[in-house]
Order: structure tokens, then C-alpha cells, then sequence
């Protein structure tokens, strides 16, 4: 079995601010750690359900963050930013089982976790075809195109609650809740445990139930926090401008959608 893992880290268990998640912040070696180690408890829960191949892809920042040495001997690790319209999930194809997401996140607009965002800062509110999206969502649909199911997401509870909604089946683990600028979180050594219980608990079931059936037409919404930067988004082909914070791009091909992100959010 072949699985897919995308990591990002303002879902992980404890972490609570800025500094914490960005590279050369006082606490980040903290939290780098905490989200390697969330990793592997996913690798740990695949492996005991019969994965044999594993690609993780380090999906957060500077995407060069987890700790390749803790990694099983059955992993690869997609590192950095190629500029492909995937984005967090890198690579993936026909050719894998599922996906996972460990250490996800509330999306832009939410109070749910200090850390809520949608891909960058510049996006106060971001939609898919009028519904508030956050970037589980957007890879859920991106695994889509290849028909891989998304089976299991660890992270922030609202976003796990919303996960269920788009994927009725996946199997989550919560591990931490906002409360305005603070966060409540399990203890890490639970994290864990949730995660490799969850992930083999996922891919042991019938993955089949979580694969995603894409709508026909796309409406992608953005709503900037400064209208320099709607008005710059505004020029890509096939933008429209309906308001000074607002870009509306509508598309039958979801590829686009993801193409426009790449270079709207810049």
C-alpha cells in the first residue's frame, strides 16, 4: 500500500503562536520536533496497516521543517516548493492508496485556532463555490483529480468537524482547540497516540467511502485584507473584480483553481 501524507504544523498539539510555527522563532525547534513527531505517529499507524510506501510532503513554511533522520526507512520526503499548482500535495497520482493530513488547520475567518488561515496572510475570507474553505479543502479536491481518497486529517477541532462534512467517512483526531489568542491541546504524547490509532483505523477501513466526487463547475472567491492586493490579484486571466477587496474566478476545470491560487497568493 502506497500512502500520501501532507504535514503542516499550525495544527499540532500545544502550538499556539507566530513564533512558534516560523523558522527562527524562539520556540520553533519546539514545535518542529512536535510536528515530526506527529508524522511519524501517522507513518507508525500506516505501517501497522500495511503500508509499505510512504511520501510525506513537509507542507508548511519553508516546506523544510520536519526532521528527515526520524523518518522510517519506508518514507520519502518532498521538501521545499516547486511552484506546481499542487502545492501541499506535491506528486501525488493514481498511484497511491489515500491521503492523510496531520497537523491541519481552521481556515481563514475562523476563530476556531489562533493560527486560522487559508494559504497566506493576505486572504481574510476565501471560498469554493460559496462554501468557506480552508486548505484541507482545497487538497481534499486536489487529491480528487487522481481519484485518491482522503482518509484521515489530524489538526484543530472545527476543523475536524468540518472535515466530516466534506468527507462523511475520514477518520480525525483533534488535538487542539482555539480560545481567541490562546489554545487548549492534548498532551503530545496523546496527540500521538490519536494519530497512529486514527491513521491505521483509516486505511484497516474501506478507504473507498472517503473518495471524493468533484462538482462540475468552480466558483473561487477571495476577499483580500487590503485592496492594493485584490487589485493586483485582479489581472490574472479570467479574474473578475466585483468589489475592492473581492477576486471571483469561475472555471469547469478545478486545475485552474488551483492554478489561479498559485499566483494570486503571492
Amino acid at each position: 500500500m502506497k500512502l500520501y501524507i501532507s504535514a503542516d504544523i499550525e495544527g499540532v498539539a500545544g502550538i499556539t503562536a507566530w513564533d512558534e510555527a516560523n523558522k527562527g522563532g524562539p520556540t520553533y525547534l519546539e514545535f518542529r520536533e512536535l510536528m515530526t513527531q506527529e508524522v511519524v505517529a501517522a507513518c507508525e499507524g500506516a505501517m501497522e496497516a500495511g503500508a509499505t510506501e510512504i511520501w510525506i510532503k513537509d507542507a508548511h513554511g519553508t516546506g523544510r521543517n520536519i526532521l528527515v533522520s526520524q523518518l522510517p526507512e519506508c518514507a520519502r520526503i518532498i521538501r521545499g516548493w516547486s511552484g506546481h499548482p499542487f502545492s501541499m500535495v506535491q506528486e501525488i497520482d493514481e498511484s497511491f492508496a489515500a491521503v492523510a493530513f496531520v497537523g491541519f488547520h481552521s481556515r481563514a475567518g475562523s476563530d476556531a485556532n489562533p493560527l486560522a488561515h487559508t494559504f497566506t496572510g493576505k486572504f481574510a475570507r476565501v471560498t469554493l463555490n460559496g462554501t468557506p474553505a480552508s486548505e484541507f479543502l482545497f487538497n481534499v479536491w486536489a487529491a480528487a483529480l487522481h481519484r485518491v481518497p482522503a482518509v484521515f486529517v489530524s489538526g484543530d477541532e472545527q476543523l475536524c468537524l468540518e472535515a466530516k462534512e466534506h468527507v462523511k467517512h475520514i477518520c480525525t483526531a483533534a488535538v487542539t482547540r482555539g480560545v481567541g489568542p490562546s489554545t487548549i491541546s492534548v498532551a503530545p504524547v496523546l496527540a500521538r497516540r490519536r494519530i497512529r490509532e486514527g491513521v491505521y483505523a483509516a486505511l484497516r477501513g474501506d478507504t473507498a467511502r472517503c473518495r471524493v466526487t468533484l462538482p462540475d463547475r468552480f466558483v473561487l472567491e477571495i476577499t483580500y485584507s487590503t485592496p492594493v492586493d485584490a487589485y493586483r490579484a485582479s489581472w490574472y486571466p479570467g479574474m473578475e473584480h466585483p468589489s475592492p477587496l473581492v477576486v471571483r474566478f469561475e472555471t469547469e476545470a478545478y486545475f485552474e483553481v488551483l492554478r489561479a491560487l498559485r499566483f494570486v497568493e503571492a
